[in-house]
């Protein structure tokens, strides 16, 4: 026994080390990437807070005075503008004193013309309607998916299913993009006949097959974490299989279904290269998902690389970063904090 007792002590100081050691290894990665997270945002919100504190170059319109000389006892003539040309330059000069916000709220979205016009309300609603096609199109193709892997799915089938729609999410972007631009746009557009190529359906219609992994991963590991209790005490009531699934392990599981569409919103709301390929990147302000859109993101990536450096133009591209970052932390928060805890509490009992 005496003997044993070294290597006993010896056995626990190693694993208390080892155990120490992956404490200080978890939490330096999470106090990194909470001060990344932190960094980044304040070097966006920095890039566009000049905004704020912009005043619009003020242009002197004066009467111009024109004098001619002449020779002998002729007077000198002082020629004015005349009040149709006195009211044009009051007109320039109020368009250049109006509020850059009045600019940045209206809706047209020209940056490049000779006034340029920074209207972000077609940008926000081709975002929002591409993001909405998406979600509608991904949440209930990602949920059923997830609910027939874990409700129904032979074993064999589900070690199968599972991981290949979960290798979909590792696609790049660009790829989806691509296919949609190619063949996709091609193939709707002379099965649906609309008018134009590329437009807000196909650019949502790409953008869930991105969404759509997010949204099966998470849902299928919530139904997963329903207690097998619901599902023996429902069939042992009389219940059919999938009427179990429908109106026990579903209900169930609506915290962590909530919280997977959430995700899916934030991803299709900040995707930059397929809705960039696939939309048509025209600032047109429209319900009609067959007519082409340009989203926040779509903007920030075709033209941040030919702004000038501190210019107004680039000040705005980095608000319109900083609007898609609030929302897609808003809603990660709102998924993470708020679903999560207070939803899975009342779900499990918990007060």
């Amino acid at each position: 026994m005496e003997e044993k007792q070294p290597q006993i002590d010896l056995l626990q100081k190693k694993f208390y080390f080892s155990d120490w050691i992956a404490k200080i290894i978890i939490k330096t990665v999470a106090f990194v990437s909470f001060i990344s997270i932190i960094l980044i945002f304040l070097f966006v919100f920095r890039e566009a807070f000049p905004l704020f504190s912009y005043q619009p170059d003020k242009m002197s319109y004066k009467e111009e005075e024109l004098e001619q000389e002449v020779y002998g006892e002729e007077h000198i003539e002082i020629v004015t503008p005349d009040k149709s040309e006195k009211k044009l330059s009051a007109q320039n000069a109020s368009e250049e004193e109006k509020s850059i916000w009045d600019n940045i709220f209206s809706t047209i979205w020209e940056p490049i013309s000779s006034k340029p016009k920074y209207g972000i309300i077609p940008l926000v609603i081709g975002s929002f309607k591409v993001t909405l096609i998406a979600i509608l199109i991904a949440a209930p193709i990602g949920i059923l998916s997830a609910l027939f892997t874990s409700m129904f799915a032979p074993k064999w089938t589900k070690e199968i299913l599972k991981p290949a729609i979960e290798i979909l999410a590792g696609f790049p972007s660009v790829v989806i993009g691509f296919f949609a631009l190619i063949v996709m746009a091609s193939f709707l557009q002379n099965l649906l006949g609309y008018q134009y190529r590329l437009n807000a359906f196909v650019g949502g219609i790409a953008m869930s097959l991105a969404v759509i992994p997010i949204i099966y991963t998470v849902t299928e590991d919530s139904l997963s974490a329903v207690p097998q209790s619901y599902i023996e005490a429902s069939l042992a009531l009389g219940a059919e299989k999938w009427q179990t699934a429908l109106f026990v392990v579903l209900p169930a599981a609506t915290p962590g279904i909530f919280a997977a569409v959430l995700l899916g919103i934030g991803r299709a709301f900040g995707e930059t290269m397929i809705v960039l390929m696939a939309t048509g990147n025209a600032a047109l302000m429209s319900l009609s998902i067959f007519e082409p859109v340009r989203t926040m993101s779509a903007t920030i990536g075709a033209e941040m690389a030919e702004v000038v450096f501190g210019e107004l133009h680039y000040n705005i591209l980095f608000f319109l970063g900083s609007v898609l970052f609030l929302f897609t932390f808003t809603l990660n928060a709102i998924a993470e904090f708020y679903v999560r805890n207070r939803l899975l509490k009342k779900f499990g009992g918990e007060k």
